[in-house]
């Protein structure tokens, strides 16, 4: 038979008062059970979360949503853990506003920040102009990686060096931020290489675009998005080129490594194609020497001697493909920017 004296003494110990918190009294008995609530409740946070992570990694198009889930369901059990355990320790909870009264006063002395980026990690997830998995940058801060984690007070991003990076949620909110990887799209990008003059710029176009294209990193061409080669300038050495190349949404993320790759594609088709890429020259101009100026100093020294060199006319090249001029001519799905122009005087349209 159970002893009574040890039932009246675990009871006794039970409803121990230990302290008095807004008119309640707090036993040894409720706090145990408030512990125990908090444990499970950790412990249940625990599973949720990990199993949901893990479904995430697996997901290939839901992985926000499930990312989501995991995030208000980790709040929820907290949320109501932490109300559970101060029932069960004997507080009434409609006496919490001496509570919620404390708790303001902590919040307008030193809690701003915190809670600043708390609620802006919740516009974060809700918003999803950012989500985990973007490749984002921050210009200001040299900050260029992937968003790994929507945290209650910072954002981690891990750069391609494998650093990882925790940038304060209201940072995304209240500064510009580029998000590379909007919606889970790639982006164009420039890569510029220079030629030596006298090179033709129809064999340097088809190389370059051929050695593009077979790129396992280019996305295949469609007539919105196409691989092309741009003169853009007239160059101290040579002529300057940019590729302009649609890649993959996963070499994006990696755009130093990207930018190296193509750079070395263009070398190897300009080195296949016998293009030379122009290099330092320099002009030295010789005013005096040997006490002579200008022709005579030139005789002197072998230059101008015999007879001059025959001109030699300049030769045209065959009419290239000019990228640049395609694209400008692209038709523009929200129309043309300025009215198309009228017909010229004295003419009429036929």
């Amino acid at each position: 038979m159970t002893n009574p004296i040890k039932q009246l003494d675990l009871a006794a110990i039970e409803q121990s008062q230990v302290v008095r918190i807004a008119g309640a009294n707090l036993t040894i008995g409720g706090l145990t059970s408030a512990g125990v609530i908090l444990l499970v409740a950790f412990a249940a946070h625990w599973l949720v979360t990990r199993s949901l992570r893990r479904l995430r990694e697996r997901a290939d198009r839901s992985r926000q949503a499930v990312y989501l889930l995991e995030r208000l369901a980790g709040y929820a059990i907290i949320v109501i853990a932490i109300m559970s355990a101060l029932s069960a320790a004997g507080l009434n909870l409609s006496s919490l506003t001496v509570f919620a009264g404390a708790l303001g006063i902590g919040v307008g002395l030193g809690l701003q920040g915190v809670v600043k980026e708390f609620v802006s990690g919740l516009f974060l997830i809700f918003d999803r102009m950012v989500s985990v998995g973007d490749y984002i940058e921050i210009e200001d801060i040299g900050i260029r990686g992937a968003i790994m984690e929507i945290g209650p007070r910072a954002t981690r991003v891990r750069t391609n060096d494998n650093v990882n990076v925790l940038v304060p949620n209201s940072r995304f909110i209240e500064q510009p931020v580029t998000n590379w990887t909007l919606k889970g799209d790639t982006r164009r990008i420039h890569v510029p290489f220079s030629v030596a003059y006298g090179s033709d710029r129809g064999q340097v176009r088809d190389a370059v675009l051929a050695a593009a294209r077979a790129s396992p990193f280019t996305l295949p061409e469609t007539e919105a998005r196409k691989s092309q080669v741009w003169l853009v300038a007239f160059g101290d050495k040579g002529l300057s080129f940019e590729l302009l190349v649609w890649p993959t949404r996963e070499a994006v993320k990696r755009p130093a490594a990207m930018h190296a790759a193509y750079t070395w594609l263009i070398a190897d088709a300009l080195d296949a194609a016998g293009m030379e890429v122009p290099f330092p020259q320099t002009d030295l101009r010789i005013r005096s020497a040997f006490g002579l100026e200008g022709d005579e100093a030139l005789k002197r020294l072998g230059y101008g001697v015999g007879a001059p060199p025959r001109p030699v006319a300049p030769q045209r090249s065959a009419q290239t493909a000019n990228d640049a001029a395609d694209d400008v001519m692209a038709d523009d799905e929200e129309g043309p920017l300025e009215p198309a122009p009228g017909p010229p005087s004295g003419r009429t349209r036929s």
